[in-house]
């Protein structure tokens, strides 16, 4: 097993990651799904965190991830959640109007670690979502 190390540590955490678009608005294509990506990868390279497997649906987000044991599962989906909607709100007109509350993801999430399955389910599973042009490991379906 490959283990991730720290400056104190070494560590193998993974979760499985699932948020939902607002009223399940399917508005994630295109620019914005592009867009997306590529502010969750900035926030997930900033706080050390590898996207081992990704996947934007048209009104949702699979992620499967390995973070450090110096963030919470919860700070995590908050800096993903909060600085993506942020952005991606401030930057597309459209769905500032779609979303007038300022709130472009539904609350809460889904959260599972990874240790009751195998990597390989979960990459199956993230793998078999319905699909179009992939970009490495992190795939945008319309």
């Amino acid at each position: 097993m490959d283990y991730r190390t720290g400056s104190h540590s070494r560590y193998e955490l993974k979760i499985h990651l699932v948020w939902i678009t607002k009223y399940r608005k399917r508005i994630l294509k295109g620019d914005v799904s592009i867009r997306l990506r590529e502010l969750i990868r900035e926030i997930c390279k900033a706080n050390e965190v590898v996207i081992v497997k990704g996947h934007i649906s048209s009104d949702h987000v699979h992620l499967l991830l390995s973070y450090p044991p110096t963030i919470s599962v919860s700070k995590l989906v908050q800096y993903l959640k909060g600085k993506s909607s942020r952005k991606l709100l401030g930057e597309y007109d459209a769905l500032r109007k779609a979303f007038w509350g300022q709130h472009l993801w539904a609350r809460g999430y889904f959260a599972a670690s990874v240790g009751t399955v195998t990597d390989e389910v979960v990459k199956e599973y993230i793998e078999k979502q319905d699909v179009s042009p992939s970009d490495d490991d992190f795939k945008i379906s319309d």
